[in-house]
């Protein structure tokens, strides 16, 4: 019985759409932008300090006409590669005493974070720009079945959400700055790494993406394994140049019959 192949993908059950223009399109035409913050160690202020920072942040919630989402993202720390920088130190310390204790220490890294848990806290602020501001009505909440195409073109999307949403990222950017907290938005890049290690959560302490222009198929189709000499050869990618044909001599045409003067 032949084997059906199978044509769906992964980016077929998401809800993003594309990643540009430092914007998250979602397939329904809505777009979100994404700002990372620092953290202020509230306890380490002053009775002061930690009153000035209520009042400042009261401010920003009261000053805010349009909706924000506050996301915390809490990974165990991966200290992976601090151990192994500790290890190569150890290797290259020729003093007993001062190999000892970077042994000791490493060993005590280990533990704490075997043993404690060690977490490692993100804060984000997602901007979202809905379909209502695009012009289109809201989504049904019956319809399970995400939309296959997006209502407008990508790049007219794109301008009408970075035209709405920088000056909201400028006001924020600002009363973050009055609170002590440092704003920025988010690139290409980081958006990627960021949603990859939402869906990937066990594998992105040891994944780290590269560019988007420097991938020639997609990030799914990167994982899979090499096909072996009893499977087909995979599908050419579309940067490669196609296989050289030789080139067929030529012939010469022949020549014309002499034509009888008359």
């Amino acid at each position: 019985m032949p084997t059906i192949p199978i044509r769906s993908t992964t980016q077929n059950h998401l809800d993003i759409a594309d990643i540009n223009h430092n914007l998250v399109l979602l397939k329904d035409g809505s777009v979100a932008m994404v700002l990372r913050l620092n953290a202020v160690n509230f306890d380490l202020l002053s009775e002061q300090e930690q009153e000035a920072t209520i009042y400042a942040y009261a401010a920003l919630l009261n000053s805010l006409t349009f909706s924000v989402q506050i996301l915390i993202r809490s990974q165990r720390k991966d200290v992976s590669n601090y151990v192994k920088l500790l290890e190569n130190q150890e290797k290259k310390t020729y003093q007993e005493k001062r190999r000892l204790q970077i042994n000791r220490y490493r060993q005590f890294i280990a533990k704490i974070v075997k043993e404690g848990n060690v977490l490692d806290k993100k804060f984000y602020v997602v901007i979202p720009y809905s379909r209502l501001e695009l012009g289109l009505s809201a989504a049904s909440p019956l319809t399970f079945k995400a939309p296959t195409t997006l209502p407008y073109d990508k790049d007219y999307i794109f301008q009408k959400a970075a035209t709405a949403l920088e000056p909201k990222r400028d006001h924020l950017i600002r009363q973050f700055n009055r609170i002590g907290l440092t704003a920025r938005q988010l690139t290409d890049a980081e958006l990627t790494q960021l949603l990859y290690s939402v869906y990937n959560p066990d594998t992105v302490g040891n994944v780290k993406l590269m560019a988007a222009e420097d991938y020639h198929t997609p990030l799914v189709g990167s994982h899979l394994k090499s096909p072996t000499p009893n499977q087909n050869p995979p599908l050419a990618d579309k940067t490669s140049s196609p296989p050289a044909v030789p080139n067929k001599p030529q012939s010469t045409p022949s020549p014309a019959p002499p034509t009888k003067s008359l």
